[in-house]
Parts: C-alpha cells; structure tokens; sequence
C-alpha cells in the first residue's frame, strides 16, 4: 500500500511543477501578443545594407494618439541613436543614450542595455510620418526600435 501512495506522489510531483510552467508559458505568450498588437512602426536595424549614407529612412501612417519609442538594444548597439519624426503636425527628435546596468546575482554579474531619453510621442491628428534613425556612425551594432501606440 505504502509503494502505491509513493507512486502516486511521484507523479503527482512531476506532473504538478508541469502544469504551472505551461500555464505561466500560456499567460507569458498571451501577454506577448497583446503587447505586439499595438506596434504602429517595427524595424531591427542590424545589416548595414539598410543604412543610406548611414542613417535610415522610413515612412508610415499613424494615426491621431500617445505613443512610445521601445528599443530592444545590447552591448554593441549604437551608444548614441539619434531618431527624428516628421510629418505635417509633428516635428520629434531626440538623441538617445546606450545605458549598461549591471546585475549582481551574488555569484555572477551579467549586463542589460536600455537607451535614455524622452520616448513618448503625442500625435494631434493622422498623419504621414517620416521616420530618420541615425546611429551616429555605428552601422554594425544592431537594435530594434518599435513605436508603440499606448
């Protein structure tokens, strides 16, 4: 009798961690696609064959709203990404500054990146943005930067 209630812990002891990591897995990807659905502008900026004299170039349609600027940067991004928005009511610009922070987890220390400066846009009414991101001579270190509408 007692190996049958240790069997069943035992599974039990395996099934039960399974079950919580897919829920949070589910509730993590759920959360993920909510936060895409609002990308307005998207673009990863990595080869240096999407650069013209350096600096890239890019329109779109945005609509009347708040927004914000989210980079995915690291270590080898641009320390300075310069972004201009343009469009018939909006002139925005704004040099962006690489940040490391460091993380000390008592036996390790490991870095993430973030870039400072004022990311959030306000657009008055639709409009035709042109976009110009200059990475201020660094071509090679990749970033994505997505325009978010909040």
């Amino acid at each position: 009798m007692n190996l049958e209630i240790i069997k069943v812990n035992k599974k039990i002891v395996i099934i039960f961690p399974v079950i919580i990591i897919t829920i949070f897995v589910v509730i993590f990807s759920l959360d993920q696609s909510e936060k895409n659905s609002n990308i307005i502008f998207h673009v990863t900026l990595a080869d240096p064959g999407l650069y013209t004299n350096g600096i890239y170039t890019d329109t779109f349609t945005i609509n009347r709203g708040d927004y914000s600027l989210r980079f995915v940067p690291n270590g080898s991004s641009p320390t300075v990404l310069s972004i201009t928005l343009n469009g018939d009511n909006l002139d925005f610009f704004e040099d962006f500054k690489l940040e490391s922070v460091s993380h000390q987890t008592g036996v390790s220390e490991y870095f993430t990146w973030k870039y400072n400066g004022q990311k959030i846009i306000l657009i008055s009414e639709m409009q035709e943005i042109s976009i110009i991101i200059n990475p201020n001579g660094n071509v090679m270190g990749s970033v994505s930067v997505d325009i978010l509408e909040n």
